[in-house]
């Protein structure tokens, strides 16, 4: 199958809003904002400075699960769509994008939701859809145990064909608003999902309708194979890990290829590698910041965080400097693709317990330096197929976006990779995307194309 071709690529940035930080020390750096992961006006700053840089979307993560040695930003934060909403108001152009967890959310809920922020926002609305991979959401959902991994796919495809649906429960010209003739709607043009599935029987419509954009852009993170085959299939822009180049091209050409086999074009799937870029002006600045960042990383925190994709396991009954533990399938119900990662790091580089934790708590350095070599690093990666942009996580708090904006972004501008200002006002505009045609739109016109098609041979109909 062939596409035709697109404009020219341009980088598209993500701002992950993440608080107090990703790690479990972040919040005590000394220009941590200790309460920024429920700080309005912190987020609100963040925002704007990077709506003013051309990024073209905010990010907020989520679980629906926590224990007391969860991360900081974890334990205390806002919910997503909350956030996003209240920073619609403050924001013009700039793309809102939310997690919210398909195994443990309505279908119409979650659609009546992000038709309500598409519409607030102007178009502007994301949904990072998600199966969630701690066994403890089920506690917090009246279910005794945690969906299994091939199940929480199938479901999560039927939560998604359900609110796609929904979000095209009224056509584009379905409110006709006549005050002359008290017609408010066109009856024929609201439609009833009726679906009825192996998980959801939903009747509809949606009591709202389609915003600007259409439909909100979906936004997923497959890794394992049963997710790189859902996001190839359903996803407009993906999110992975890489802790290379090479890591990352390799995972770029084997999802562009699904995607192409899924009868997609390829160029309209985004894919957007996690960074955590530390700039300096000199490249000695660059790694005093490095140095210090690892700092807040002491062993006792990266057990910690090495625990989250291993279901909260508790690593503190094994030695530290003995071999990393032969932990059979453990994670593989949870978050598959890191915990497998992270165990054949281990086995082919023979790793302690405390190294492996180390390494995968600890910043890597594919992007430390100055502005010009990590600008240097960002081209490479995204002329040479590992990325179509990057999603941005703070490294140090309170002064990462700052530099990158201040030092990065301006290099980025002048070799033409960054637009200078976003140049559309919905998400889909920016990223180039079309707006998906209404699917009842769709079958009028084509049923009225083909009875055309069959007078003009002569054909009563």
């Amino acid at each position: 199958m062939t596409f035709a071709p697109t404009t020219p690529r341009t980088l598209q940035l993500g701002l992950v809003l993440h608080g107090v930080g990703a790690g479990w020390g972040d919040w005590r750096h000394k220009d941590a904002v200790t309460d920024a992961s429920v700080n309005f006006g912190f987020y609100k700053a963040q925002a704007q400075l990077a709506e003013g840089a051309g990024f073209s979307f905010l990010f907020v993560a989520d679980s629906v699960h926590i224990t007391p040695r969860s991360s900081p930003h974890y334990l205390n934060r806002f919910e997503p769509l909350t956030i996003l909403s209240a920073l619609a108001a403050v924001t013009s152009r700039i793309g809102l994008v939310a997690t919210v967890t398909a195994s443990y959310s309505e279908p119409f809920t979650v659609a009546r939701q992000f038709a309500s922020l598409d519409h607030i926002s102007g178009g502007r609305a994301g949904w990072n859809v998600v199966t969630s991979w701690l066994d403890g959401s089920a506690r917090n959902y009246g279910r005794p145990e945690h969906y299994a991994h091939d199940v929480r796919y199938r479901l999560a495809a039927e939560h998604l064909d359900v609110v796609q649906g929904l979000w095209d429960s009224w056509e584009d010209d379905a409110l006709v608003r006549d005050k002359a003739t008290g017609q408010f709607i066109d009856a024929d043009k609201l439609h009833r999902l009726d679906h009825k599935g192996e998980f959801f029987a939903v009747e509809g419509p949606l009591n709202i309708s389609r915003s600007r954009q259409g439909q909100p852009v979906i936004f997923q993170a497959g890794a394992s194979v049963d997710g790189k085959t859902f996001a190839a299939e359903r996803a407009d822009a993906i999110f992975f890990h890489a802790d290379s180049f090479d890591e990352a091209r390799a995972y770029y050409q084997d999802v562009k290829a699904r995607v192409r086999a899924a009868g997609r074009n390829p160029d309209e799937v985004f894919l957007l590698p996690g960074f955590r870029p530390i700039v300096g002006r000199t490249r000695a600045e660059a790694e005093r910041k490095y140095e210090e960042l690892a700092a807040l990383v002491p062993v006792e925190n990266a057990i910690a965080a090495l625990a989250r994709p291993f279901n909260d396991h508790d690593f503190s009954q094994y030695p530290l400097d003995e071999p990393f533990p032969d932990l059979g399938d453990l994670g593989r119900n949870s978050q598959q693709s890191t915990s497998d990662r992270i165990k054949q790091h281990a086995r082919e580089h023979g790793l302690t317990l405390r190294e492996v934790a180390l390494w995968h708590a600890r910043p890597k350095r594919s992007f430390v330096g100055t502005a010009e070599e990590v600008a240097d690093e960002i081209q490479h990666w995204f002329e040479g197929g590992a990325a179509d942009g990057f999603n941005f996580f703070e490294a140090l708090p309170n002064s990462s976006l700052k530099d990158f904006v201040e030092l990065v972004v301006p290099v980025l501008r002048a070799r033409g990779l960054l637009h200078g200002v976003l140049p559309a006002e919905t998400l889909r505009g920016n990223l180039g995307l079309p707006v998906p045609e209404n699917r009842h739109t769709r079958a009028r016109r084509e049923a009225q194309q083909a009875v055309a098609a069959a007078r003009a041979e002569g054909v009563e109909v």
